[in-house]
């Protein structure tokens, strides 16, 4: 047997034992503490917490928000109770919709470290973050290591997009990828059988060769979502639809590029960006952010206790990793 599926199958054994151990402390301790626990790891609600970064005006305020990691609302981080770190896009989401109806925050500074993620969610992003602006609010961007794809299409509604000289932005197009494993499914015998209602039921399958009408069936979805990217960037930088398709051909962009082709206006760091963003609000704003209090049953000790890290991870991964292919906004190297 491979080593390394011995190892996980162990490693699951282990993980279900301790599952068990960790639900019978949770509900056979008595008190408030345990009570809490439980509901944290079973619950989906988020209670927005607000920590104020540096303190000011509470009737001027500026909210602070990270979007680090792919942009996936992934059900394996979001509803069962093994999810905990990465990017969670329902709760991203509530704090934005949170941000437009405070009257009193009057601008949005948001830190984006992403190399894209799924078309939907990014929309989604995109949209609610046109809504903070006809609130009336203001939405400067920092760039961090990386803003690409998604990550630069989240960005492109800000009134101002800061990066710095190495941040890697741009690689802005639409991808759709999948694995074909027939050829070696062949060599050892190994066989598929597929009943299906239409014959395009199963386009991009991986057992069999993709036909020249299933290219031009997903071509059209890719283009689809490409010519939307595109005119995302036209209305958020003011360009014309032709110079935007000259830069969007897919390739990255170093932030000291962009700023030099138009798709970035500031070389500079989240310090620099927040003390804009300050300036153009005016007075003393208040600067806060919202507290993160997602539990994950790999983050309690019990799990840490009995599993190694790199078996955390790849068990993580399982029960989160996304199924089929999906279009994405996506930098991939």
């Amino acid at each position: 047997m491979n080593k390394r599926i011995g190892a996980s199958i162990i490693a699951a054994c282990i993980l279900i034992v301790a599952i068990a151990f960790q639900l019978i402390g949770f509900f056979t301790t008595s008190g408030e503490e345990s009570d809490n626990d439980a509901m944290a790891l079973f619950s989906n609600s988020e209670k927005l917490e607000e920590k104020v970064v540096e303190r000011g005006s509470g009737g001027n305020r500026i909210a602070q928000l990270n979007l680090e990691g792919t942009i996936i609302d992934n059900p394996g981080t979001n509803t069962n109770p093994f999810g905990g770190g990465g990017y969670q896009h329902d709760r991203f989401m509530k704090k934005l919709e949170a941000i437009k109806k405070d009257d009193s925050i009057k601008g949005l500074h948001l830190y984006v470290n992403s190399p894209g993620g799924g078309v939907y969610e990014s929309a989604e992003i995109h949209d609610k973050l046109l809504e903070i602006k006809e609130a009336g609010k203001t939405i400067y961007v920092s760039m961090g290591n990386m803003a690409a794809s998604g990550g630069y299409y989240v960005s492109a509604p800000a009134d101002r997009i800061f990066a710095a000289n190495d941040t890697f932005t741009g690689s802005l197009g639409v991808i759709m990828e999948s694995v074909n494993y027939q050829e070696l499914a062949n060599e050892y015998g190994v066989k598929f059988n597929t009943i299906k209602s239409g014959e395009f039921k199963d386009i991009m399958s991986p057992t069999k060769e993709m036909t020249e009408e299933d290219r031009e069936i997903l071509q059209t979805l890719v283009d689809e979502s490409y010519q939307q990217f595109v005119n995302v960037i036209v209305e958020g930088r003011d360009m014309s639809e032709e110079r935007v398709k000259e830069l969007a051909d897919g390739r990255i962009y170093s932030g000291k590029q962009a700023v030099e082709n138009g798709l970035v206006d500031d070389i500079g760091f989240r310090e620099d960006t927040l003390a804009a963003l300050k300036e153009e609000v005016g007075g003393d704003p208040q600067v806060f952010e919202y507290k993160n209090n997602i539990s994950s049953f790999f983050n309690l000790p019990m799990a840490k206790s009995f599993l190694p890290n790199s078996e955390i991870r790849y068990l993580e991964q399982l029960i989160s990793e996304r199924q089929g292919p999906t279009l994405m906004y996506m930098y991939t190297e």
